[in-house]
Order: structure tokens, then C-alpha cells, then sequence
């Protein structure tokens, strides 16, 4: 069955009130796009900012009376915005095809260093006798494909080949879908602790640990206030890809869980938030490496001295 598809561009304080009327009209689905690709990164708390110029996408399996249809919109409009121009709405017929398919295509076992594979369950691994991490793209919690999780990921595998995962301990701050401490694990770390204070990230994690047949003993998850203190526990390795401004404000947890010699990983940082992040963990005793970057994307990695 063909779809209607209606997109118009609109300013920040008009997308309300359009998407109410799209809705009125009977859209099974609305979306937001940025018209311009231009990221909004580490929002106020508490608010939901939209772009300078916004495509609003309103999806119809109704395709008669198209004409009618907008006329009510704008006559709508005009009711509620007083003299304010209805934004033009272009609209289209999209042919029927198999979605879940296009979708399943678009996600391809990636590579993160020179031994780790991250491997849809769609899909055969490219490498058997390679370390193969099997996760499915679902709830938006890390799925490798972000430079974020590749940097973290490739530090571990890089770890792993020097041998200093094995028989350690991991802390995954801000676990997500787990897919860092369920890496670490398979890289050869002993046992992981996960913590995310989104208990829906704590089921995804588990899920995609019994997806790799992790055993429940070797992968803890908690919300962060039951994380023992780090007078009760250190790990051999922290990671934490979160972002910036928590990075910067827990910088005296994250880092008091570093045990003497350990190593620390952080990530969710933007280029120009470098400095900042490294010069927290540095006040807390840590020695710090140069930054690594991808695609404006920074990973600090550091280690505690062991006196």
C-alpha cells in the first residue's frame, strides 16, 4: 500500500502547533529533522530545543482528498496564528516497500580494531574465529555505529592484544546497551560491573549479555546508587562514554573507582570540551594521554599511578 507523505519546513515555535494539526488530520507518524544537519549536543536540562529551521515529515495511509485536507490545515492555521504565513506543505506518494528489510540492509557487522566485530544477528560473521560481539540495533543505547562507542571500543580491543584486559575488572559507567563491558568481557576481562540510571538500559544490557552468553555472575548491573563506593570496590578498567558536563561533574566518582594502575577511558566529548574533561581527572590524580578523535568526537584515556 502507498503512503502519503506531506513535509513542510518550519521555525522552532510553529512546529507545535503544525504537528497538532497534522495529527488532527489523522497522521499515523510525525517526525522532526534538522533542515541544515546541524547537531544540538548536551541540551538545558528540563527542555527540548528544536532547530533554526525544522522539517516536519507527517506520514497519511489515507491518500484521498489531498486538497481538502490541506485546506483545513490552513484554514486551521490561520485561526491559531492570527496573521502568521502557513508554512508551504509540499506533499508526495511514497511506494509501498518492505521497511523492516530497508531498515535490517542499513546495519552491516563493523570492525573495531584489529580483532573485535560488532554483528547484527541478521547477519554472518565475517571473521568466525574473530572476538564477535552479536547486538541488533534497537532502543538508541549504543550500537557501535556512533565514533563515540568506536573509539571506546578500539581501546579496548587494543587493550585486549597487550593483554591487559585479561582476568581484570570493568566498570562501564553509563552502560547503555552494555556494549562496552559485554566487549571487555569477551576481550578477556573476568567480570563487569554495568551502572546507567535508566532502568530500560539496564534490561538492554542484560538482554545483549544473553545474547553473547554472558553469565549472569560475570556482569552486574546496577543503578548508580548501588554502586559500592570506591573505598569498597576498584575496577582495573573504567570506561564511561556519557557526555561532557556529567564527564566534568562526577569526575570524583568515576575516577575514585580507578584502582591504583588502572586505566580510564571517557567519551561522549566534543573536541572543544577536551580540556576541560581531561583537567577534571587530572585533579583527581590521574595522568592523562593526548585525546584521540574521530569525526569531531574525542576519547581521553588515562591511567591512576600505582603510589
Amino acid at each position: 500500500m502507498p503512503w502519503l507523505q506531506l513535509k513542510a519546513r518550519v521555525a522552532p515555535e510553529q512546529a507545535e502547533t503544525l504537528e497538532e494539526l497534522l495529527l488532527a488530520e489523522g497522521a499515523t507518524a510525525i517526525t522532526l529533522q534538522d533542515a541544515h544537519d546541524d547537531p544540538v549536543f548536551e541540551p538545558d536540562r528540563g527542555t527540548t530545543p528544536l532547530w533554526f529551521e525544522t522539517v516536519l515529515t507527517g506520514l497519511y495511509d489515507n491518500l484521498e482528498d489531498i486538497e481538502p485536507m490541506l485546506e483545513r490545515v490552513r484554514q486551521a492555521w490561520a485561526m491559531e496564528m492570527a496573521d502568521e504565513p502557513c508554512p508551504e506543505i509540499e506533499f508526495e506518494l511514497l511506494a509501498d516497500r518492505d521497511w523492516e528489510r530497508e531498515w535490517m540492509d542499513g546495519f552491516t557487522p563493523l570492525k573495531m580494531g584489529e580483532r573485535l566485530w560488532i554483528v547484527p544477528s541478521w547477519h554472518d560473521a565475517p571473521e568466525p574465529g574473530a572476538v564477535n560481539l552479536l547486538l541488533d540495533p534497537g532502543l538508541a543505547f549504543g550500537t557501535g555505529t556512533h565514533p563515540t562507542t568506536a573509539l571506546c571500543l578500539g581501546w579496548l580491543d587494543a587493550l585486549s592484544g597487550d593483554g591487559e584486559l585479561d582476568g581484570c575488572d570493568v566498570l562501564d559507567f553509563g552502560c547503555g546497551s552494555g556494549i562496552l563491558a559485554i566487549a571487555a568481557l569477551k576481550l578477556g576481562a573476568t567480570r563487569a560491573v554495568g551502572t546507567d540510571i535508566d532502568p530500560q538500559a539496564l534490561t538492554a544490557s542484560r538482554d545483549n549479555a544473553q545474547r553473547n552468553a554472558i553469565a549472569d555472575d560475570d556482569f552486574t548491573l546496577l543503578l548508580p546508587e548501588a554502586l559500592p563506593s570506591a573505598t569498597d570496590q576498584r575496577f582495573a578498567v573504567v570506561v564511561a562514554n556519557i557526555l561532557a558536563g556529567p564527564l566534568v561533574e562526577l569526575a570524583p566518582l568515576i575516577a575514585g573507582h580507578v584502582a591504583p594502575g588502572g586505566r580510564l577511558a571517557l567519551s561522549g566529548i566534543l573536541a572543544s570540551q577536551a580540556d576541560e574533561v581531561s583537567d577534571a581527572y587530572r585533579d583527581q590524580g590521574l595522568a592523562m594521554d593526548e585525546p584521540a578523535e574521530r569525526d569531531g568526537w574525542v576519547r581521553l584515556t588515562g591511567r591512576r599511578p600505582t603510589s
